[in-house]
């Protein structure tokens, strides 16, 4: 089966913009080079890649969706080796794409990212935030190599290993009848109105935990930001549940808010690196997982001042 690297490259293109067209423009070819690399791979594949659309442009087939995937692996990869090449191994350099979680990204992403630009100057690391589904879709597609995100449905094809453990906590206005407690638990808390994180799957997670002990919350308020929960919440709207912990006490219009631990041992959340299990890392990628591992705990020690709300598992 003989095909090239340039002959990967334009399907893939074609397969992301759906288009022969607008993959020649992409690539500064013609369309006559797109269509016959495509035509030469379904042809030592044995494979129909494409749907044609009579001028509609293209759509994947099953088999091309898996194929691109493993394209993009390789395309990775040939880039990886040639970065390698280049510095004789002797430093890592090129692109990084990595994507993370937005209830922690923010908090725990800049410092790391500083340390390992310091240590890898010659890397430029991109790093998106998503949420859960998202994140996935961005590694089974090829688009992030890394991901930084919970143990949240992570499928078999995704390789996982946890780092730090978030178990749940109560966050509370500070003129919350039971604001003035040293724990609190769910059963108490269920009696009150709850301003809930309503992302896909982190709602789901927080009704398993009153699930667990046969509870029925009252999501009396849904939010979209973490800002917006700490906002209500110090409103007097109601309390929520965070796993993250807060750096600070404060919601963003300034009032104050408490974070009690739960009597209750329930599930954490535990965050991780993720990565597809078949991906063989490029030099940067591994770079960032070995000093990811040797900075997090002094960086989660330096920023959660409170280790109540967390446990490095490094």
């Amino acid at each position: 089966m003989h095909f090239t690297l340039k002959q990967l490259r334009y399907f893939v293109v074609a397969g992301e913009l759906s288009s022969v067209t607008r993959a020649a423009e992409a690539l500064h070819v013609s369309q006559p080079s797109i269509s016959s690399a495509i035509l030469h791979l379904e042809d030592v594949t044995g494979l129909q890649l494409f749907v044609r659309h009579h001028a509609q442009g293209l759509s994947l087939t099953p088999p091309g969706r898996q194929f691109i995937r493993k394209a993009k692996q390789l395309l990775s990869e040939a880039e990886g080796l040639a970065q390698y090449a280049n510095t004789l191994g002797e430093e890592v350099s090129g692109s990084l794409k990595i994507v993370g979680f937005p209830t922690f990204t923010p908090i725990l992403l800049p410092g790391l990212i500083k340390s390992f630009i310091d240590a890898y100057p010659a890397v430029q690391v991109q790093c998106d935030e998503m949420h859960q589904k998202d994140i996935i879709q961005g590694l089974t597609d090829g688009r992030y190599e890394l991901a930084l995100t919970y143990d949240l449905q992570i499928p078999a094809d995704v390789e996982f290993e946890p780092l730090i453990e978030f178990p749940p906590y109560a966050v509370l206005g500070q003129q919350h009848p039971l604001a003035d407690r040293e724990e609190v638990s769910l059963t108490e808390l269920v009696e009150y109105p709850m301003v809930v994180l309503d992302w896909p799957m982190s709602r789901e997670y927080f009704f398993s935990l009153f699930l667990s002990l046969e509870l029925e919350p009252d999501f009396a308020y849904q939010a979209q930001s973490t800002g917006m929960v700490r906002g209500l919440v110090g409103n007097g709207f109601g309390y929520s549940l965070f796993n993250t912990p807060m750096v600070n006490n404060l919601a963003l219009d300034g009032t104050e808010l408490r974070a009690i631990p739960l009597k209750e041992k329930l599930r954490p959340l535990r965050m991780g690196i993720a990565r597809l299990s078949q991906f063989r890392l490029t030099p940067a990628a591994d770079a960032f997982i070995k000093s990811l591992r040797q900075q997090i705990q002094v960086e989660t020690t330096t920023i959660f001042q409170d280790e109540r709300f967390f446990k490095s598992l490094t």
